[in-house]
């Protein structure tokens, strides 16, 4: 909003034109982000508390039988998914389809956490939403997406930056995409081609059908693994937090044509406002901790941790680096696959041996640091910083090609 108001009055004083900065803006988001949450938590936990809307510790989760002398309010996603949506609204070009794409991807996810909390929270349904039509919404919206992704670049906006060769239907083999397809795309740069780390003369060119499935699959894993995470007080926020900045970082690289030739990356015209939306995410959540840091006041259920996650994936998405996404979200993979190796593992011993057997003491990984002995603080420090190392090797990745 300030980007179609104020640059127009840089004649009046100069210092308006700010706001033409993606950078300023960016920052201006965060900060507003933060701020917000910070201001308007006190009153929203208060609310949430008089209403009883606060958190039951399932009976298999390990501190479910400690003393719980003040009830954490739940819920308090929509204290994140509020500041985001708000702060990207003032700060970003409306007129953007990347903006208005990331903030229907982290509203609609919200809105599915959002009917799981308040069926579980509210109207004390057991297990809250039925996990089969948990999946299917989040399928549903990813399929919705991943559908809209294909005419989200418009011809022309997206080419690559560091290699002309590679923009040539004709191009030598050796600077060809790696496509999942019998013949060479006749547009490699178009919206079903996803960049690959490292390589630069290389990325992956999907058919339309098999780039719907893939974008799905990257959208929902994202959503559900930060769900899965969000099982220890501060935990998935710090993660998102660290996350977040990480792509913000990478939305700005990505939507510049000098930096994005520099390190041999599409260039997607029109993507750097991206930043701003994930620069919110990381304000936001940065504030919540204020309020969710060890003893927590607050959760943010699963309205928060589906939001943030599919906002997350459909930043991976948008800037087409959703293989990057497995580096910087490190953490978010470990998690998810403890889970799901867990599982699997269990199913398989089961029928193998007639009994089922773990590899894990409880999954996900949090909760098996937990089993050894780990003290939950312990837990979330050790795990944000592996979130940090994991983001350093996605920045690494950029320049390694």
């Amino acid at each position: 909003m300030f980007h179609h108001w104020f640059p127009g009055l840089a004649d009046v004083h100069i210092v308006f034109n700010l706001f033409n900065y993606l950078t300023f803006r960016s920052a201006g988001a965060l900060v507003t982000a933060l701020l917000a949450v910070l201001a308007i938590g006190p009153g929203v936990i208060a609310r949430l508390k008089r209403r009883g809307i606060v958190d039951v510790p399932r009976a298999h989760h390990p501190s479910a039988d400690a003393p719980q002398r003040d009830p954490k309010a739940n819920m308090g996603g929509v204290l994140i998914v509020s500041a985001v949506v708000a702060a990207t609204l003032l700060w970003a070009e409306l007129a953007n389809p990347y903006t208005m794409a990331a903030l229907s991807a982290i509203l609609a996810m919200a809105a599915l956490g959002f009917l799981d909390d308040y069926l579980k929270v509210v109207r004390r349904t057991p297990g809250g939403l039925v996990e089969r039509y948990k999946w299917a919404g989040s399928l549903a919206f990813g399929a919705l997406f991943a559908v809209a992704a294909l005419y989200l670049v418009p011809a022309g906006s997206a080419e690559a930056a560091g290699s002309s060769a590679l923009a040539q239907p004709g191009a030598p083999p050796e600077t060809r995409s790696l496509a999942w397809w019998l013949a060479a795309p006749s547009d490699p740069f178009g919206p079903t081609t996803v960049n690959l780390p490292v390589f630069d003369e290389w990325a992956l060119a999907f058919p339309p059908a098999l780039f719907v499935l893939w974008v799905t699959g990257v959208l929902v894993g994202t959503t559900h693994a930060v769900n899965l995470s969000d099982g220890l007080d501060g935990l998935a926020p710090g993660l998102v937090a660290i996350a977040s900045g990480a792509f913000a970082v990478f939305a700005y690289v990505i939507g510049r044509v000098d930096t994005s030739a520099y390190l041999g990356l599409f260039y997607l015209r029109g993507s750097g406002e991206l930043a701003v939306f994930a620069s919110a995410i990381t304000g936001a959540t940065l504030g919540f901790l204020w309020f969710n840091a060890p003893p927590a006041k607050v959760i943010m259920g699963d309205t928060g941790a589906l939001g943030l996650g599919g906002a997350l994936g459909a930043v991976a998405i948008l800037l087409k680096a959703e293989i990057l996404l497995a580096f910087v979200g490190g953490v978010f993979v470990l998690e998810a696959g403890s889970s799901l190796i867990q599982k699997q593992y269990f199913k398989y011993s089961r029928r193998r041996f007639g009994e089922g057997r773990r590899l894990f003491l409880m999954a996900p990984l949090h909760h098996h640091c937990q089993k050894k002995g780990w003290a939950d603080v312990q837990i979330v420090i050790r795990f944000w910083i592996l979130g940090v190392l994991f983001a350093m090797v996605g920045f690494a990745t950029l320049k390694l090609r």
